[in-house]
């Protein structure tokens, strides 16, 4: 199981901005220069333009699909294009980043100017639940870049693991707007609210540790006709009278993954998305979606794993997993520590 470093806990600061956070941890860090905190507070000003315009697709005609397919074979909505235009934007003025991701774009976005870091996103997740108000998000990850010339960025620059990321997060557009990040163990993970009368994120949820055990489980059992027989063992484990281990588990499935996410971040349990026959690698994106939950799991005291039995001597830790291309997809499962303890014994029982 990953250990965490001590990091010092100080003094509560609940209903500060999210500026005022951000800048703090910056006094924090010897040697830092601003760049990255300039490109958090980028984040942080996109992130309050897609809520707008999320407030307003139901009355600005931004509902629906535009009839495109992306470079994941999914139907692009009208959303989808907006909150990517909105991030890169947004980005490349920023003037911090040397290359960008998104699940919208087939190819990298590569920049001149020297920025020093590298994005990947996937602007808004969920895009299922866009028609129906269901909570829907943005998750991003970022990395120092990698490349030699500091004149222009290269696609390179994101093929890094998710042990190398600087910072990750996600922002819940739902009942109230949330944006949750961590800039590793050390710091912690903190969650803002969004007030919508002033439009400033204020620290509702300081210092986030996932709960040691849980008692619901998130997986989508529509597709367990296509899994392993020992992820169904598992779930009916899961469903059993135990008493000892407070079963059975309550069953909890959005089918967005910050959604779904989120809710195990703060009241633990543990959400699943394994390989099956039809998605062998797994379905969901290693850089953009599965590296920064597990980076954020990981910091607030959770496990994230891909869900697959490692070899003698290997990892199954999804941030140590080295992509390939921007758009590999892996399994996932993240969650209480214990919890997905759990998952892997009964992995490894099965013989899987």
């Amino acid at each position: 199981m990953q250990q965490h470093s001590w990091r010092p806990v100080p003094p509560s600061a609940v209903g500060i901005t999210l500026e005022q956070h951000i800048a703090q941890q910056m006094a924090m860090s010897p040697g830092a220069t601003g760049h990255f905190t300039a490109l958090l507070y980028q984040i942080m000003l996109a992130a309050k333009l897609v809520d707008a315009r999320v407030r307003q697709a139901g009355l600005a005609d931004v509902l629906g699909v535009t009839g495109d397919t992306n470079v994941q074979g999914e139907r692009v909505q009208k959303l989808d294009v907006v909150a990517n235009e909105i991030f890169c934007t947004m980005l490349k003025r920023g003037m911090r980043t040397c290359a960008i991701a998104s699940e919208e774009l087939d190819h990298a976005i590569v920049l001149d100017g020297g920025g020093r870091y590298a994005v990947a996103m996937d602007p808004l997740d969920g895009s299922s639940n866009i028609d129906c108000n269901v909570t829907i998000g943005t998750i991003f990850g970022v990395w120092r870049r990698r490349s030699e010339s500091m004149e222009r960025g290269h696609e390179g620059d994101l093929l890094q693991p998710g042990t190398a990321l600087r910072a990750a997060g996600y922002i819940a557009y739902g009942s109230s707007t949330m944006f949750v990040y961590s800039t590793g163990p050390r710091f912690g993970v903190h969650g803002f609210t969004l007030d919508p009368h002033i439009g400033e994120f204020f620290l509702s949820h300081e210092d986030i540790r996932v709960p040691k055990r849980g008692n619901t489980y998130s997986v989508n059992e529509g597709n367990s006709s296509k899994w392993e027989p020992s992820m169904r063992r598992w779930v009916e484990h899961l469903k059993q009278e135990d008493s000892a281990t407070q079963r059975p588990y309550g069953a909890r499935y959005v089918g967005s993954l910050v959604a779904d996410a989120h809710r195990t971040l703060v009241k633990g349990g543990i959400f699943a998305y394994p390989a099956d026959t039809k998605s062998p690698k797994g379905k969901l994106r290693l850089q953009y979606e599965a590296n920064p939950m597990a980076f954020i799991f990981e910091a607030a005291g959770g496990r994230a794993i891909t869900g697959r039995a490692a070899a003698p001597g290997a990892s199954n830790r999804v941030l140590e997993v080295v992509p390939e291309s921007l758009h590999d997809r892996t399994p996932l499962v993240l969650g209480s520590p214990d919890d997905v303890d759990t998952f892997e014994r009964l992995l490894v029982e099965s013989g899987a």
